[in-house]
């Protein structure tokens, strides 16, 4: 009996039938739809499965290679990008270090040039302790080897090492900044700059600072040379209009030569030497000056008697007065005007008891009328020294001084050596001020 078909889809499909004959051996199978779906799709699956294995197996070596040659390239990217960082470190470090080397080596100069001020300074000491008091107060002091900086000024040195730079001295603040790592390189590289014009600024601040100083030693060492030898034109000058001469002037006024290049050092010390020889020039003057006799033999007295033509006393009629009379009480103090040996004390004629003192060149000065005299022959005296005092002994009408000043035997006028005295006294004052 056949199998009822259906009547909704049509016409049912019979299933197929495999028979396998041997012999007498016979077999069959029935195939339905699903089971030979079934067995489709996995030869299908097996298939593709081998075609995909085959193709693993063609291309694996190509794939393999990709990605290794992709894996190489990546990592040749990554060590050069390092090799250029390296090399870019390099370069930060060697300018770093050049930039400290550069500026150990200006910090250097500086300390250099600063100790050679002081011992310029140190030079210039015993120029200044030898004149002492002979230099005039207007004369302007030279000034110390000590240049001024800002107190924002941060140190060049580091104090805790020796001739080391200090890494903070030029750094860029950073307060309320982006930490210096994290900044972008054209911030970095503008900061680096900005400190290293900074520093330049520095010394070249520094530098200025040290010239200046240099030029103020050497221009006042000259004004203190120039200062000398008008001190001492100045007195030869005043002494000339009594007839003195007693030095010249020492400096080269024509002078000429091919220009030689001259260091500041140089300079220097040819400005110190001309110190010294215009001090020691100036110290010759003054000595000779202080044997001069210059000074008032009765300071604080009034001249009576005028040197010159005058109606002598006894007399009644004109005659010489070869010196001058100073108006003094008995027994006032009489004081050598100038340094020198006494030649004679004693009396002496109409002079009364007299002194007379050889100052040297021919001049010497007598103190007479005298009521005692309180040196003797071959003594030795100096300005001011007491001499004797005032009488009125020989040709005398009463107590006064009478004072004269001769050269080679011939009376001068004593006013005008008493004037020129007065006139250089500033000049001649020693450390003690007298």
């Amino acid at each position: 009996m056949r199998p009822q078909q259906s009547a909704v889809f049509g016409k049912r499909k019979e299933p197929h039938t495999i028979i396998i004959a041997r012999g007498d051996r016979i077999r069959h199978f029935t195939v339905r739809p699903w089971i030979a779906a079934l067995v489709g799709s996995a030869v299908g699956a097996l298939a593709i499965g081998y075609l995909l294995a085959t193709s693993y197996l063609v291309f694996r070596d190509d794939l393999i290679g990709a990605t290794v040659a992709r894996q190489a390239r990546l990592q040749q990217a990554y060590e050069d990008r390092i090799s250029a960082l390296r090399a870019q470190l390099d370069r930060v470090t060697s300018r770093q270090l050049l930039d400290q080397q550069f500026m150990q080596e200006r910090v250097g100069e500086l300390l250099e040039r600063q100790d050679q001020l002081t011992k310029r300074q140190s030079r210039l000491d015993p120029v200044l302790n030898r004149a002492g008091a002979e230099l005039l107060p207007e004369n302007p002091p030279v000034p110390e080897p000590r240049p001024k900086i800002k107190a924002e000024s941060k140190p060049l040195l580091d104090p805790t090492t020796t001739g080391s730079i200090a890494v903070a001295s030029f750094a860029p603040s950073q307060t309320g900044s982006v930490p210096w790592p994290l900044r972008s390189r054209s911030s970095q590289k503008r900061e680096q700059l900005s400190a290293a014009d900074k520093a330049d600024y520095l010394f070249v601040k520094l530098n200025r600072a040290l010239e200046t100083i240099e030029t103020d030693q050497i221009d006042s060492v000259r004004m203190l040379a120039d200062g000398a030898y008008q001190t001492a034109d100045a007195i030869a000058g005043t002494l000339e209009d009594v007839g003195l001469t007693i030095a010249s002037d020492h400096r080269e006024q024509n002078v000429g030569g091919p220009l030689l290049a001259s260091t500041s050092a140089l300079v220097f010390e040819d400005q110190v030497r001309e110190l010294d020889e215009a001090l020691s020039h100036l110290n010759q003057v003054k000595a000779k000056a202080r044997r001069l006799p210059l000074a008032s033999p009765a300071p604080g007295a009034q001249i009576s008697s005028r040197f010159g033509a005058r109606k002598d006393p006894f007399l009644g009629r004109l005659a010489h007065h070869s010196g001058i009379d100073f108006r003094a009480k008995r027994g006032a103090s009489i004081h050598a005007t100038g340094a020198g040996t006494v030649v004679k004390a004693g009396w002496n004629g109409g002079y009364g008891r007299m002194v007379e003192v050889d100052h040297g060149n021919g001049l010497t000065t007598r103190y007479a009328h005298m009521s005692k005299i309180l040196v003797k022959t071959g003594d030795k005296v100096d300005v001011g020294t007491k001499v004797g005092k005032v009488g009125s002994s020989g040709r005398s009408t009463g107590p006064h001084l009478h004072y004269e000043v001769r050269r080679s035997g011939t009376a001068l006028n004593p006013a005008r050596f008493i004037t020129a005295g007065r006139k250089i006294a500033k000049y001649l004052k020693n450390e003690s001020g007298k």
